[in-house]
């Protein structure tokens, strides 16, 4: 286990592993709903699929929220994944700023990682994932995440079906503690 050199140690530290799974939470500071809007959340979006290529990761799920985004992927050097949380943020912060003009303004809090344990701790966040539009009231139930752009879930509508999805959703449910 590696820990980055900086005096401000994060608490608990962050795990560093190669080829490992991780579920990333990332929330704006102070929990503001900066990421408001189709062009803002695309900020976001565009980032985080750059990131995907300039840092090896294979992602599973993600979804994209007006305050906080996650994230399921697969890093191969694992000394990379606060690069790459930086330069998501960094550049999301930047990006938005300057559409707002407003310099210098702190748009991120810290993140918060976590290493997959097995398969049904991946399945359980996957579908933590896809609900937490639901959970978080922009949209009503599964029928209208069926609309909601900014998440994954539509991709694996297309690509696997609904009654894929809803497998998973059945055998791997999200309890209100889970997380």
């Amino acid at each position: 286990m590696k820990y980055p050199k900086n005096r401000n140690i994060h608490r608990p530290p962050h795990l560093f592993f190669n080829n490992t799974i991780y579920f990333i939470s990332c929330r704006t500071f102070k929990k503001h709903h900066l990421f408001n809007s189709k062009d803002k959340i695309n900020i976001i979006k565009n980032r985080i699929d750059l990131a995907v290529i300039k840092y090896e990761v294979k992602l599973f799920a993600w979804v994209i929220l007006f305050n906080h985004y996650h994230l399921l992927l697969e890093i191969k050097h694992g000394l990379n994944l606060s690069k790459m949380i930086n330069f998501i943020n960094g550049g999301t912060s930047y990006d938005l700023n300057k559409l707002e003009n407003k310099s210098g303004r702190k748009i991120w809090a810290n993140y918060w990682d976590y290493c997959i344990r097995d398969e049904k701790d991946f399945w359980t966040h996957f579908n933590y994932i896809h609900q937490n539009p639901i959970k978080h009231g922009l949209v009503k139930n599964l029928e209208e995440l069926k609309d909601y752009e900014y998440c994954s879930y539509q991709w694996f509508l297309k690509e696997k079906g609904e009654e894929w999805l809803s497998d998973c959703f059945i055998n791997y449910p999200v309890r209100d503690d889970s997380f």
